[in-house]
This record gives structure tokens, C-alpha cells and sequence, in this order.
């Protein structure tokens, strides 16, 4: 762990860094027609041909899709036309169909969550596209106290979470863990 020294002159502290300044920059997230689906997020399914088969469906916590006919698919960490695929060879596997047509959208992504200095910290939907200050802004934006100029976002990909700090301009993830500092006075 990386500690911070302060130094007291007169009554004033000097050289203390502020909450998060020294987090390193986040890499930005992924394109979204990269995006990799993931427990949580919702997906409409639509089968050519079979009005009963299409419908939308949640991606669980285990990362697999249930639908009617396919059967348990494991949906997260692959692309929504990788899953569309998936389910098209399911059907066809289980002869189902001859010769299934197939295709996928995301209907909700996960959401995203904003903690610290924001009139109402939370869970709030994703939006693709949003930036961080869209996200506090859902929260009611900032406190008097926060830190504007700087937040930390905590992102969980396939395989690893990462720490690191963002801009208020910086693009927001789905799952993305968003906290906002406090100034020191």
C-alpha cells in the first residue's frame, strides 16, 4: 500500500494528496459492438419464423440463459451475435428447427453504481454512450464537498477488476462501480 506523507506548517497541512489522485488512469471501456454480455443484463432473442420462441431474456448470475427449446446457454463474456449463434446451433442440434435463423439485442444492460459525494449514491441504469458526469447526474449530482475534476471507477471485466481513475468527460461501462471524493478541507 502507497502512503501519502503530510506535512503540518503553522495549522495548515501541505503536500497531502487528495482521495484518488493517485490512482492510475483508466483505460477506456470497450466499443459497444464489442460489448461482452454478462450477469445481469437482459437480451431480446428474436427467432425468424417463431413468434413463441422470441422473447426477451435475463442473463443470470451464472452467466447462462435459460430459453424454451435451446435449453441452458452460458451467455456471458461473448458478443450478443456470438449468443444468437450459440442458440441458432442449439435449436438445429436438438431438432428443433431445420434451419434456424437467429438474432440478438440487447434489450438493458447491467447497471452501473455511483457511491461518495452524490446527493443520492445508487444503482442507476446504463446508457451507452454515458460519460461519468452523466452518471453523477442521474445521482443528482455532486455534494458541496466532492472533487470534481477526478473520480475512481472500479471495472470488472471476464477476467479481471480494475481500479483507476477518470475524468468527468471519460465514458462509463455497464457494471462500472463509480465513487466521487470528498475534498479535504
Amino acid at each position: 500500500m502507497r502512503k501519502t506523507l503530510c506535512v503540518m506548517t503553522g495549522f495548515w497541512l501541505t503536500g497531502c494528496a487528495a482521495p484518488g489522485a493517485t490512482l492510475p488512469p483508466l483505460p477506456p471501456p470497450a466499443s459497444t459492438a464489442l460489448y461482452r454480455l454478462g450477469p445481469g443484463d437482459r437480451v431480446r432473442v428474436i427467432v425468424y419464423g417463431d413468434k413463441e420462441l422470441s422473447d426477451v431474456f435475463a442473463i443470470g448470475d451464472d452467466g447462462q440463459i435459460a430459453l424454451p427449446l435451446a435449453g441452458s446457454l452460458p451467455a456471458s463474456g461473448i458478443t450478443a451475435s456470438t449468443l444468437g449463434a450459440e442458440i441458432a446451433d442449439s435449436l438445429k442440434t436438438r431438432g428443433m428447427m431445420d434451419d434456424p435463423s437467429v438474432a440478438v439485442e440487447i434489450a438493458s444492460y447491467r447497471p452501473i453504481f455511483i457511491l461518495g459525494e452524490v446527493l443520492r449514491p445508487g444503482q442507476y441504469p446504463y446508457e451507452p454512450g454515458m460519460t461519468v458526469v452523466a452518471a453523477v447526474s442521474l445521482a443528482g449530482g455532486y455534494t458541496y464537498r466532492a472533487i470534481k475534476a477526478y473520480e475512481s471507477i472500479v471495472r470488472t471485466t471476464k477476467t479481471t477488476t480494475v481500479q483507476g481513475r477518470v475524468g468527468p468527460a471519460d465514458r462509463v461501462a455497464p457494471g462500472d462501480v463509480i465513487t466521487v471524493y470528498d475534498r479535504r478541507f
